[in-house]
């Protein structure tokens, strides 16, 4: 499913928090969006999930304006993943994965077989089949991300936005993690503070800050010295490991920073979906 924004701004208590966003989110392409604490990434991503309407500006899936749906067409199409999000309830694993079939059931009809198919699937694919009968307060924190993401999963989309799914995770299952993500053949927009998962698993990059978009492209061409050094303050590099996968070394924090842009440039071209994606 293609993603499209054109000139989203969204205010809070009469605060700027995103700012002309446009974007263009090819079917089936992994898309990382980056910038520090406080530049908008979480606001932008409820708005492109139908959570929040944009004070000004538009947001379509494939084409189609997303205004005026209701949540319950919007959650057939598209899974979002917050970064918490404050469940309390004394239901099973499986009963909170479960939650990801709603969309598809009639208000009084409980779980089919094709719903209990899935649901045992999607527990299975981010290694929750051990804890389907725990009850949800008995989680980790790491557990409970897992099962959001498998709750999403279970919704089937066409498109997955996640606001730093990798909260809480320890190192094996956020590189689990990425990898289903970049695997999955889905659309993807997903936020991430770590810049190398970020750069070693996404295919584009979307760099913000103060609420705008300041850069978007490979992760090459964004997570360059200048824009590590003025967006995140920070003396780096776009370097290579041992196995010539990508990784930001990092020297030491700046003390100070040049001023950021405030006009965000035009968009890269939004490269062809990887083959076997639609």
């Amino acid at each position: 499913m293609r993603i499209t924004a054109e000139g989203l701004d969204w205010s809070t208590s009469g605060t700027p928090v995103v700012r002309g966003v446009g974007l263009d989110i090819a079917p089936g392409e992994t898309v990382g969006l980056v910038g520090p604490n406080g530049s908008g990434k979480s606001s932008l991503l409820r708005c492109l999930a139908g959570l929040r309407v944009p004070d000004t500006g538009t947001v379509r899936y494939d084409g189609l304006p997303v205004r005026d749906w209701s949540a319950r067409r919007i959650a057939r199409r598209v899974a979002f993943v917050e970064q918490d999000s404050g469940l309390d309830t004394d239901l099973s694993v499986a009963d909170v994965v479960g939650l990801g079939r709603t969309p598809f059931r009639d208000r009084w009809r409980g779980p089919d077989a094709t719903d209990r198919a899935v649901v045992a699937a999607a527990l299975d694919r981010m290694g929750l089949t051990g804890l389907a009968g725990r009850s949800w307060r008995g989680l980790s924190g790491g557990e409970r991300q897992r099962a959001h993401i498998a709750r999403a999963l279970a919704q089937q989309p066409y498109a997955l936005l996640l606001d730093e799914p990798t909260n809480h995770l320890d190192v094996r299952h956020r590189l689990e993690l990425m990898e289903l993500l970049a695997g999955t053949g889905q659309t993807v927009l997903v936020a991430l503070h770590d810049l190398t998962l970020a750069a070693r698993h996404c295919d584009r990059l979307l760099l913000m800050h103060d609420g705008r978009l300041i850069a978007a492209g490979t992760p090459a061409a964004v997570l360059t010295p200048e824009h590590l050094a003025r967006i995140f303050e920070v003396d780096a590099e776009l370097a290579t490991d041992a196995l010539g996968r990508p990784a930001v070394c990092y020297r030491g924090p700046l003390r100070s920073a040049a001023p950021v842009p405030t006009s965000p440039p035009a968009l890269a071209p939004v490269p062809t979906p990887r083959e076997g994606t639609s």
